[in-house]
């Protein structure tokens, strides 16, 4: 799912809503938790889960087509872990067990 079907369903189920307000809604949703997390803070969204920030250090890596090392640069990697209730739905549905008995 998309941003633009996640609106289009949230004004399905809110017919009093009009589209361009739900629009805006989410994306002020979506930027109040970016801005969060480049503020370095965590955020939680209960039943859902939660979103933070890694540090990855600086490092040497190397160039997978010439094999040269080259200089990696410390980088802040967002990360999502999500809640209890969230993985409990989801093995309730049965999401994944198809993709693992095709492997």
């Amino acid at each position: 799912m998309i941003k633009s079907e996640l609106v289009l369903r949230i004004a399905e189920q809110n017919p009093h809503l009009y589209q361009r307000d739900v629009e805006i809604l989410v994306n002020a949703i979506l930027d109040t938790i970016s801005d969060a997390l480049a503020r370095g803070d965590r955020v939680e969204l209960r039943g859902f889960g939660a979103f933070s920030v890694k540090r990855r250090e600086a490092r040497r890596g190397r160039n997978p087509r010439t094999g040269a090392a080259v200089a990696v640069s410390e980088k802040a990697i967002p990360v999502f872990k999500t809640g209890k209730e969230m993985r409990q739905r989801l093995n309730a549905a049965g999401i994944g067990e198809n993709a693992s008995a095709a492997e």
